[in-house]
């Protein structure tokens, strides 16, 4: 459990762990980004009990001394303090704004009745300190008259103009930047409450699994894909990977088969161009969709993997033009969305072989696509800075909001019960971020937003709707990023990250069903890890400790997307379904039977507490109390129950 305490004066914010931890965090918090930066970080030699900030009173300013921790140990109290390095043994303005004294601005009555005083400021600075002295109490009303400002609100600190601190660098050596008057910023204190939010899925762990699990030998990888494309798909029982050989080609991967790849060259697909994007049919694990310069070649394969070379195709549709990306329907059968270069977006029935519908609306390259989950709606993201939503059956015109600005890449995803979009692009400075829209207020544009890394690879997201986690990662990056979405403040709640085991080694990351996952192990997502010249598993688990135990809190009935809830015509139709949902339980495991929440304490009132108790009744409650600790007196010790020697023997 994290202790926060927070300095409105300078706008530091100290985080001490519990439950022994031996560390102490300094951050600054600020009303524009990074909302957060660390100041300090302290390595204590004791573990924390507890911990308590001083006065500013109390404070050596002459040193300056910005702020003092009281750390509680188990045999000791260990005073933490934070300095500003300057020269020499001054009093330093800037670093040292008016702060609250110590007379009451009001009395118990007063606040009662509706009042709003606020408690009157006062100088650090030794030379202008109130002397300490405590006023009688016929002065109190006087005093409190001295109150300079009210407010609308009793939490509010107006601070004077003439005390905001400089930002200058000499200013603030040793810190990260300046101090901050307050986190007046909304988006701050959104900061600070996800770093406090706790999360089942906070300690996240990402491990590779055993070499025994890896396809090695790869070689021959096109790295050098479409923005739009993931590198690489998978289904349960194949991968997909395009080769950098002329003629388009595309290598098959038996997941059944892992193992050292012979060095000779392998049966693959030959596509005749180069791979734009493909997607595997959720539906049929032997059908692999390829979309490249104005065709998309829709390619069986055999029962037990590629034997031979492929060259024909099970159909082929014709566009005008180059593919961006294709999406298959989440429940329709047979039903392909792909966008071009014409800056259409077509849906194709793969059943009768024809395109069915036309949505227009884009005014540069469309980034990412992505169907809602209930397959009514097609979400789009767009280089000319907008997101998309379109009802395919109802209107080929969107409706459409403001999304980011950066022009590099971005990507879509439905979360929270197809309720929100969350989109992965990058902003003004190109940094990349993350972007939360509602689906029902798209036009008012991002409801929040978090900024993730500077890097010139589009995130990649994948998100599991039954944890509400999302897993993003980019071409050619060593880290991958989760983050776990919430409906309401803060939104995103950051969870431990998993880094390559190698440098430059990630090429790509593409997940398996969630009836891959070993629920004895507490995983949530298994994915497969493409480097240079390797295909590894990725195993994503929550820390437990009685594994034993099925953690029904973390596994939720799942869909059943594998499986199609309807055809394409009935689609086309007007026909709406929805998946059938089946458990992850093991019929030899145990629930774990997550404890519920606790129930609401209900406190008596006040007169109960206060009311005069005469000196037998708190004679009787003392004994009492005695008792119950102590238990029945009457009862046999243990030892008397021992078996020992006779007393004639004594």
């Amino acid at each position: 459990m994290l202790i926060p305490l927070f300095d409105e004066d300078t706008g530091l914010l100290i985080l001490a762990g519990m439950q022994g931890d031996t560390v102490v965090d300094c951050f600054e918090v600020s009303s524009s980004e990074p909302f957060l930066s660390q100041v300090s970080h302290c390595l204590t030699d004791t573990s924390t009990r507890g911990v308590a900030m001083v006065p500013k009173l109390a404070l050596d300013v002459m040193s300056c001394e910005v702020m003092r921790v009281l750390q509680l140990t188990d045999s000791c109290i260990v005073p933490i303090s934070y300095q500003v390095p300057r020269k020499g043994q001054e009093f330093h303005e800037d670093l040292y704004p008016d702060t609250v004294g110590k007379t009451p601005a009001m009395s118990a009555d007063e606040w009662w009745q509706g009042g709003n005083k606020q408690v009157e400021k006062v100088s650090l600075h030794p030379d202008k300190r109130p002397k300490p002295k405590v006023p009688p109490a016929k002065q109190m009303p006087a005093k409190k008259e001295l109150a300079s400002s009210t407010s609308s609100s009793p939490l509010s600190t107006p601070r004077s103009s003439s005390a905001a601190p400089s930002r200058s660098p000499s200013s603030t050596s040793g810190l990260s930047s300046g101090f901050l008057p307050s986190p007046s910023s909304s988006r701050g204190t959104k900061a600070i409450q996800s770093l406090l939010t706790t999360s089942r899925f906070r300690h996240i762990q990402g491990a590779v699994m055993h070499r025994d699990t890896h396809i090695t030998n790869v070689r021959g990888l096109n790295l050098t894909t479409p923005g739009e494309c993931d590198g690489f798909c998978v289904n349960r029982q194949r991968v997909a990977v395009p080769l950098a050989i002329s003629g388009g080609q595309i290598a098959i991967f038996e997941r059944s088969q892992p193992g050292k790849l012979p060095d000779t060259a392998l049966p693959t697909i030959q596509n005749s161009v180069n791979v734009a994007d493909f997607s595997w049919d959720p539906f049929d694990t032997h059908r692999l969709a390829v979309g490249d310069d104005a065709k998309i070649r829709v390619w069986q394969i055999p029962q037990g993997g590629l034997k031979e070379t492929l060259t024909e195709p099970e159909l082929i549709l014709q566009h005008t033009e180059k593919i961006y990306s294709i999406r298959f329907h989440p429940l329709a059968s047979g039903l392909l969305v792909s966008s071009s270069y014409d800056l259409t977006v077509r849906l194709w029935n793969l059943e009768s072989r024809e395109q069915v519908k036309l949505l227009t609306g884009h005014q540069d390259q469309v980034f990412g696509m992505a169907w809602s989950p209930d397959g009514k709606l097609l979400a789009t993201v767009c280089k000319d800075g907008k997101v998309r939503i379109y009802d395919p059956r109802k209107s080929t015109a969107p409706v459409q909001g403001p999304g980011p600005e950066g022009p590099r890449g971005a990507r879509v995803v439905w979360v929270c019960e197809g309720k929100y979009l969350l989109v992965s692009g990058f902003d003004s400075r190109s940094e990349r971020g993350l972007y939360m829209y509602s689906a029902d207020s798209l036009s008012s544009g991002a409801i929040a937003s978090t900024g993730v890394d500077v890097s010139p690879s589009t995130l990649i997201p994948f998100y599991d709707p039954d944890t509400s986690v999302v897993i993003l990662t980019g071409k050619g990056d060593t880290r991958v990023h989760i983050y776990e979405l919430v409906p309401e403040e803060p939104y995103f709640i950051e969870c431990s990250s998993f880094n390559s085991p190698e440098p430059h080694k990630l090429q790509g990351l593409a997940f398996l069903p969630k009836t891959e996952c070993n629920v004895r192990e507490v995983e949530i997502a298994v994915a497969l890890m493409l480097t240079k010249t390797t295909i590894e598993p990725v195993a994503f688990k929550v820390p437990r400790v009685k594994k034993e135990f099925f953690q029904d809190d973390v596994y939720t009935d799942t869909a059943v997307w594998w499986e199609p809830a309807m055809t394409v015509s009935a689609w086309l139709a007007g026909s709406n379904g929805q998946h059938k949902k089946i458990s992850l339980k093991p019929k030899d495991m145990t629930p774990s039977e997550a404890p519920k929440e606790a129930p609401v304490r209900k406190y008596l009132p006040s007169s109960v507490y206060l009311e005069e108790k005469t000196d037998e009744q708190k004679k009787e409650e003392l004994l009492s109390a005695m008792v119950a600790k102590l238990g029945n007196m009457d009862d046999p010790l243990p030892q008397e129950s021992f078996q020992g020697v006779e007393e004639d023997e004594w």
